[in-house]
Order: C-alpha cells, then sequence, then structure tokens
C-alpha cells in the first residue's frame, strides 16, 4: 500500500541544491597531513580524501529526493536534474584526480627514461619546461629542500609538484563550476519556479549544470 505524499516545496528543493554546493566547495578547504616524503603531493590530498565523502552524500541526497519527490512537480523534476548533473560531474572529476594521482606516484617510481622534461632556468626562477609553472630562487631553495626530504633529486621533485599542481587546479576548476551552478540552480527553483517551468522549446529551461556539460560535450566533439 502506498501512500501519496505532498511534494516537496521550492524552498527545500533550493535548500537541498544549496547544501550541495557548500558540500562541493568544501572539498577545496579540506586538509590533510601531509609527510614530508609526499609533500609533492599535498596540492591534491586534501581533494582525494574529501571527494568520495561528498560524492557518497550527494548521492544518499539524490536518492532521498527521488523517494521524497517521485518526482512529482516541474520545479522537482529540475532540482534531480541538477543535483544528479553535479553528481555525474563530481565523480567524474574525482576520477581524473585519482588517475592524475596515480600517474605522479608511478612516474616517482619509475626509471630516469620517464622523468619530466628537464627544467630551464633563468637568473631568478626556473620554469617547467611541460607544466609552464615557474618558480622563484627561494621557492627553488625550498624546493631543494622539500626534495632532499622526499628521496628525490631536484628535478624529479618539480616535475611531480607540477604535475599535482596542475592537478589541483583541474579539481578546484570543476568543484567551483559545480558548486556556482548548484547556487544558480537553487536561487531559478526558489525565485521562478512554476508549473511552466520545463515547458518551452530551446534549452533555457535546463538546469545550469546539465547546460554546462552539454556544452562540454560539443565542445570535446
Amino acid at each position: 500500500m502506498t501512500t501519496d505524499r505532498p511534494p516537496l516545496t521550492r524552498t527545500h528543493l533550493a535548500d537541498l541544491l544549496t547544501d550541495a554546493a557548500q558540500s562541493v566547495s568544501g572539498i577545496l578547504t579540506t586538509e590533510y597531513p601531509t609527510a614530508a616524503s609526499r609533500s609533492y603531493l599535498h596540492p591534491v590530498l586534501g581533494a582525494l580524501s574529501a571527494g568520495p565523502r561528498v560524492v557518497d552524500e550527494l548521492n544518499d541526497r539524490l536518492e532521498g529526493l527521488v523517494a521524497a519527490e517521485h518526482p512529482a512537480t516541474p520545479a522537482g523534476l529540475f532540482t534531480l536534474a541538477s543535483h544528479a548533473s553535479a553528481l555525474g560531474w563530481l565523480t567524474e572529476s574525482l576520477a581524473e584526480l585519482t588517475t592524475s594521482v596515480e600517474q605522479i606516484c608511478t612516474r616517482i617510481g619509475i626509471p630516469t627514461e620517464l622523468r619530466p622534461p628537464t627544467v630551464t632556468a633563468s637568473d631568478d626562477a626556473e620554469q617547467d619546461g611541460e607544466s609552464g609553472f615557474v618558480f622563484s630562487a627561494p621557492e627553488l631553495a625550498a624546493i631543494r629542500t622539500a626534495a632532499e626530504a622526499a628521496g628525490l633529486v631536484p628535478v624529479d621533485y618539480i616535475g611531480a609538484l607540477s604535475e599535482s599542481l596542475v592537478a589541483a587546479s583541474r579539481i578546484t576548476d570543476a568543484c567551483m563550476e559545480i558548486s556556482s551552478s548548484l547556487l544558480e540552480d537553487a536561487a531559478y527553483v526558489l525565485d521562478e519556479a512554476t508549473d511552466h517551468i520545463w515547458i518551452g522549446d530551446g534549452p533555457n529551461g535546463l538546469p545550469t549544470l546539465v547546460r554546462s556539460l552539454l556544452a562540454r560535450m560539443e565542445a570535446a566533439a
């Protein structure tokens, strides 16, 4: 026997998206204690440790939304699509981050023929030829000290650190876009969602996250 339940209010639906946005943005502020021997991974370890927990949290919320809403209203459908897109995008981004970290670890443990490109130098800075990161003289001195603590030569340490910084930049961009899109969708649900929220031609009625994903797919095609 089933019992009809009233649909969730627009305020509740908007709160769900806002909470999801806060959870995703929280990934970027997570700190993870890093041993000196693995300091080149410090830029990514916070996100790597917090990401799976947030994915589980979003998945639980999505299941709860489906169970509560069924989905019964246009606003509920809109919220469901936004939340599901956020979960999928975050899961994909964390998988890419995990792969990048695995590649860094593999590179560090592999013979010299797979070392990063040689570092170029100027009077007061050096730049990794592959990643484009520039290090000042004080930063280079710190890198040499850190490399020694990690048991690596400076060029290998710089290569690993540069890859970590690139991976951290990518997950940061993804989390910021997911979070901001969720907030935009929350505002739309709260302020404009009506019975005709999904009625009409064109993509304008789609959640921000869905439009962003479609744009990414078109760009990759």
